[in-house]
């Protein structure tokens, strides 16, 4: 019997309410993420990452928010979950890193309180209690300190510091979804190793699901078990990390893993992917990488669906690309 996904997604549609009407920015979303799994979101900036992972925990403004498909986490459709159950559910279940702490964290508190905060609205714990474990959290992050630093304010906080702050508040409760959003952007490179280090071995020893929206493949390759690439609102590929380094199916994932610096290959210019990610109100026709597409043809002139692709037997990957059984494209160890 097989085991239920932790998260599924499926035909996940958002939109914004605009003064010309509904605007979609993802379209027809279909993901799932089983339990102690690690996933990699990655695409450009303007692809849709963000707002997927915001939308999950239904943290978008819902006066102009339109949700449609559906979010099933543990047999709750999340899309649909009352707002109360959902303020339940956020910080213990699931909880998320949000890309610029500064902003994320109330400047009127300590970061200390705010940790707390957070582990308290969850657990009937003292607020001593909720203080000795907020600054093991402190310590578990790597911030030097951790007791002094629990009655510090944000603003006397470098901006790593305050980074590892919120990862900190997401992890106290030791939640069985975690979404990360660049998680490391303002890390310096070692303690970007302790961060991901953390965070694979919360993954490994609590069963903690792991969704990371980053720019990063390094980090992916290092972190991850499966990457998801999304382009232009669309998830374009899924597939196993080894599988999708060594050899992508969709040619815009090769053409980020070609962008990828190489050390074999010293003076050589450094491949980039022609044009930009086209902006909602003007997706066009068909593939929606079509226009940047070295490997467009007549097919991509129809809208693409993500279809299974088998490979070896084994059906574990999908590609929306009508060509990918004919193309071989690079990958990055190829």
């Amino acid at each position: 019997m097989t085991t239920p996904p932790l998260l599924a997604v499926r035909d996940l549609t958002i939109a914004f309410q605009t003064s010309s009407g509904e605007l979609p920015v993802t379209r027809r979303l279909t993901f799932s993420i089983g339990r102690g799994e690690r996933v990699g979101l990655v695409g450009e900036s303007g692809c849709g990452k963000t707002v997927t992972g915001l939308s999950i925990l239904r943290l978008l403004p819902a006066a102009v928010t339109r949700i449609h498909g559906q979010i099933d986490f543990e047999g709750k459709d999340l899309a649909i979950l009352p707002e109360r159950e959902m303020r339940a559910l956020r910080g213990r279940d699931i909880a998320m890193i949000f890309q610029e702490p500064m902003s994320a964290l109330d400047p009127v508190f300590t970061v200390g309180t705010q940790i707390s905060e957070a582990y308290r609205a969850h657990y009937a714990e003292s607020r001593a209690e909720a203080r000795e474990r907020a600054v093991q959290a402190l310590a578990q992050v790597g911030i030097p300190l951790p007791s002094r630093r629990y009655d510090e304010y944000p603003h006397q906080l470098s901006g790593g510091m305050r980074q590892r702050v919120m990862i900190a508040m997401a992890l106290i409760c030791e939640p069985k979804l975690l979404i990360a959003d660049e998680p490391t952007t303002a890390l310096d490179v070692t303690v970007q190793a302790q961060i991901m280090d953390l965070l694979r071995d919360l993954s490994e020893r609590t069963g903690t699901a792991l969704l990371f929206i980053t720019h990063d493949l390094g980090v992916v390759a290092e972190t991850c078990t499966r990457m998801l690439t999304m382009y232009a609102g669309e998830v374009v590929e899924d597939a196993p990390v080894d599988s999708v380094l060594t050899k992508p199916l969709h040619p815009y994932t090769s053409g980020l893993l070609r962008s990828l610096p190489r050390l074999a290959e010293r003076r050589a210019a450094l491949s980039s992917i022609p044009g930009r990610v086209p902006s909602p109100g003007s997706m066009p026709a068909g593939c929606r990488f079509r226009p940047r597409c070295p490997h467009a043809a007549q097919p991509c002139e129809v809208e693409q669906v993500l279809r299974p692709f088998a490979e070896g037997g084994d059906i574990e990957r999908s590609v929306r690309c009508c060509r990918s059984e004919e193309l071989v494209l690079r990958g990055a160890v190829n």
